[in-house]
């Protein structure tokens, strides 16, 4: 069975980025990815310095060219369990029955969204459908917005979004605001509809138009921002044992390290705020930090063999002198 340095899961902005450095840094490195990133409906990604307005699938294609140009390794697939072995690292189970160990390993897998019940949200979900302001407000600022309520933090959310416009509705179950949320949404012009949202209205191209109402009422709106949940694809993490906040979420430090040793997380896998810039940091931090536990962890491998009057040991990675080719990393074996 093959075995890597780095085994990073996830492969969208924080895997890759995680992947880049370590590969530069000469290490063996995996990334697993399921090929379902949060983002794929979205047409252009925003807010990503250099990148603006960039296809999000050519960013990823993109930045799986430089890993694999340094030596790194992307196979298609998902990780069923991750184990620790003792004090050896992590071995990976796919889905399809392979395997791959690895010394260090590193949680990019991202979150996933939950949407209130609401006909048609998903369908216009990162088109017209919306939720990050900084992402997409630009792109339909000065138009007829609305924003979906009824959701802890929604009054603020909706006073972030009227930065975008001077057209904003509120919609709200009836006798959820309390004075002092109307009097703020009332102070920046921004309108309150009460009622039960039941459906969403679309025109041309499936593009919405308006929101409809339990009561018959229609509300012309080009667009809709939906505050959502974030639920974090960390079942890897708890599965073996990681510390967890008051909410359930994953605890890291600074650099993105776990309560387990030698595991890292990145990404909105436990930032679930973190943009494509900042999930990119945040791997290229636990990266940085990685190597250096590594680097530990080389240099008492190399006293004990010292010690014992074994030669070096080169833990540079398979293609380090780029001459060579890399084998296959991945070992179909039985459960």
């Amino acid at each position: 069975m093959s075995r890597h340095d780095v085994l990073i899961i996830g492969g969208g902005a924080a895997g890759l980025s995680a992947a880049l450095v370590l590969a530069r840094a000469r290490r063996s490195v995996l990334v697993i990815d399921a090929g379902q990133p949060r983002n794929a409906p979205a047409s252009k990604l925003h807010g990503y310095l250099g990148r603006d307005g960039l296809p999000p699938a050519e960013l990823l294609s993109t930045g799986r060219a430089e890993v694999t140009g340094y030596g790194g390794d992307i196979v298609a697939g998902t990780v069923a369990h991750l184990v620790q072995q003792g004090g050896d690292g992590f071995c990976a189970l796919l889905s399809d029955g392979t395997r791959a160990t690895a010394r260090r390993a590193v949680l990019t897998t991202g979150l996933r969204d939950e949407l209130p019940d609401v006909p048609g949200l998903w369908k216009r979900w990162a088109r017209d459908v919306l939720h990050c302001p900084y992402c997409h407000g630009h792109e339909v600022r000065d138009r007829p917005l609305g924003v979906l309520g009824g959701t802890p933090e929604a009054v603020r959310y909706a006073q972030i979004v009227r930065q975008w416009t001077h057209d904003l509705v509120y919609f709200t179950p009836p006798d959820v605001l309390t004075p002092l949320e109307r009097t703020q949404l009332l102070a920046r012009a921004i309108g309150v509809v009460e009622g039960t949202v039941d459906d969403l209205l679309f025109g041309g191209a499936d593009q919405l138009v308006g929101v409809h109402l339990a009561d018959g009422r229609a509300v012309p709106r080009a667009a809709l921002f939906v505050p959502p949940r974030f639920l974090p694809n960390d079942l890897l993490a708890i599965d073996l044992g990681c510390a967890v906040d008051p909410e359930g979420r994953v605890v890291v430090d600074r650099t993105g390290l776990t309560s387990v040793p030698g595991l890292w997380a990145a990404g909105n896998v436990v930032d679930p705020r973190a943009q494509l810039i900042t999930a990119a940091g945040a791997g290229s931090a636990a990266a940085i930090a990685l190597h250096a536990d590594l680097v530990q962890d080389d240099v008492r491998t190399a006293v004990r063999d010292l010690d014992h009057g074994l030669p070096v040991r080169d833990t540079r990675g398979p293609r380090a002198d780029r001459s060579g080719t890399t084998t296959s990393t991945l070992t179909k074996e039985s459960r």
